[in-house]
Formats: structure tokens, C-alpha cells, sequence
């Protein structure tokens, strides 16, 4: 049996549960919002701490990427990476996209919320701000004519987007102009993993600390 540690608010967390929801894999979810027993059982596998992380046996996965990677080698059912090598490329590409250029700057900005005042860096969020314009209208474009990220069907892209776009909207909404964008969005939003994983984080919502952005 698969175990996953996980917090049901955390983006890197619910990427991995989308993947297990949309590929119906069971698992036991050792959730980080407990009496920290299972915190403290993640320390002892991952010195770091961070999370998810998956444990099936013998083998430990960490990183969000890394998981998605594990189950579609080690369990049948829907894949989220193609097997073909070629076909692979533009899924781990705007996987990438996606964490790095989306996630990222949106956890500037979420960073920056949590200092006091005196700590604050202004700069920083002038910077997440205009890269998270630029990957917004770059993946506009990117997306125009495509259901889901890569072009083909759901894949480990967007188990990435789901999360990115979820909260980088919060923190800087996507523009209206911006429809092809939007729409996506609301279509992962409605992907049944996808609303699942939204749904176990709602009771959370409340921690965002750019709560004024945030719906209920």
C-alpha cells in the first residue's frame, strides 16, 4: 500500500494527489495536519522534511514530479506521461513551466505577504509580479485550440497547472483578456481529481495570507 504525506492545502501536495486521484491508485493518506505524528515520521524518512513525500515498500519518492513519475512507472491505469519519449517532451516541459514560472512567483508574493512589514522586500514582488504576467500571456497563447496542457489528454502538466493556477490567480489575477487562459483554469477546475483535491483544501483557505483574493 501506498503512503502519503501530505498537507491538503500545500500546491506540491495536492499536484501529487490529483495524480493518484486520476489514475484511482489506493493509498494511505498520512496527512500533516495531525497531532504531528506524522510530521515527525516524514522527518525520519526526509531529513529536509518537505513534502509530499510517497513511501511504497522499500522505495521513497519525494518531489511532487518525482511521484507523478514513480506511479506511472510502478501502476497501471491512466497515464499521465506518455510513453512514447517524444510525446513525454512537452508534458515534462510545461511541467516545468508551470512549477518554475507560475508556482514560483506566486510563492514570492505569498512569502512577502507572511513577513513583517519592516522585512518586507518590494522589489521581490515587482519581480513575481511581471513574471507571472509574462508566463500568464505566454501561456494564453501556448494553450489556444488545446483542452489540456501538453495537447493531448490530462497529464502530469496538469496535475501541475491545477495548483499554479489555482493560487497564482488568488495572488495575481489572471486578466480578463487573458479568456483562453481563464478558461483553462475553470476546465481543470472541474476535472474530478482536480475538484477532489480542491474540496479536502477548503477548510484551509482561510491561510492564505492574501485572504482579501481569496473565494470562499
Amino acid at each position: 500500500m501506498i503512503a502519503l504525506f501530505a498537507h491538503p492545502f500545500s500546491s506540491y501536495s495536492q499536484k501529487a494527489l490529483i495524480a493518484l486521484y486520476a489514475k484511482g491508485v489506493p493509498f494511505d493518506y498520512r496527512s500533516l495536519d495531525d497531532d504531528g505524528s506524522n510530521y515527525a515520521a516524514l522527518k525520519a524518512l526526509w531529513p529536509l522534511a518537505k513534502f509530499p513525500l510517497l513511501t511504497e515498500g522499500d522505495t521513497t519518492v519525494f518531489e511532487a514530479t518525482a511521484i507523478i513519475e514513480y506511479l506511472d512507472a510502478a501502476h497501471p491505469g491512466a497515464r499521465l506521461i506518455p510513453a512514447d519519449p517524444a510525446a513525454a517532451v512537452p508534458v515534462r516541459m510545461l511541467d516545468r513551466v508551470f512549477d518554475n514560472y507560475v508556482m514560483t512567483p506566486m510563492q514570492w508574493l505569498v512569502n512577502d505577504a507572511l513577513r513583517a512589514p519592516e522585512t518586507r522586500a518590494p522589489q521581490t514582488v515587482v519581480e513575481a509580479r511581471a513574471l507571472l504576467d509574462r508566463s500568464y500571456a505566454w501561456l494564453d497563447a501556448r494553450l489556444a485550440g488545446q483542452a489540456w496542457a501538453a495537447g493531448g489528454g490530462f497529464s502530469l502538466a496538469d496535475c501541475a497547472a491545477a495548483p499554479a493556477l489555482l493560487y497564482a490567480d488568488w495572488a495575481h489575477p489572471i486578466p480578463a483578456g487573458l479568456g483562453t487562459l481563464r478558461a483553462y483554469r475553470d476546465r481543470l477546475g472541474a476535472h474530478p481529481a482536480v475538484a477532489r483535491a480542491v474540496d479536502e483544501a477548503r477548510p484551509y483557505r482561510h491561510l492564505f495570507p492574501l485572504s482579501a483574493a481569496v473565494p470562499g
